[in-house]
């Protein structure tokens, strides 16, 4: 579908109020506005820190058990480590 906006001074875009309900855009929302070639791709800051998550989880090895459990496992064993050093 397709949706027309207006450029008004100050360069401000007044989003049509059908196409905010479709995206979820409310009042208030903090938008980001990226540049994709000669288009802009409008998104939530949620959206955005979703696609964040989403990529750190794909990068992240997959793993068994807590990283919490297995970070401070590691620091008990450097610790051990300094207090066994003369």
């Amino acid at each position: 579908m397709t949706h027309h906006a207006k450029l008004i001074k100050g360069g401000k875009i007044v989003i049509p109020a059908d196409l905010r309900r479709e995206l979820g855009f409310k009042d208030g929302d903090r938008l980001v506005i990226e540049r994709d070639g000669n288009s802009l791709v409008i998104k939530t800051s949620q959206q955005v820190l979703r696609e964040i998550q989403a990529e750190v989880r794909r990068l992240i090895r997959p793993h068994e058990g807590s990283l919490v459990d297995e970070l401070i496992a590691e620091r008990r064993a450097e610790a051990a480590a300094e207090d066994r050093r003369p």
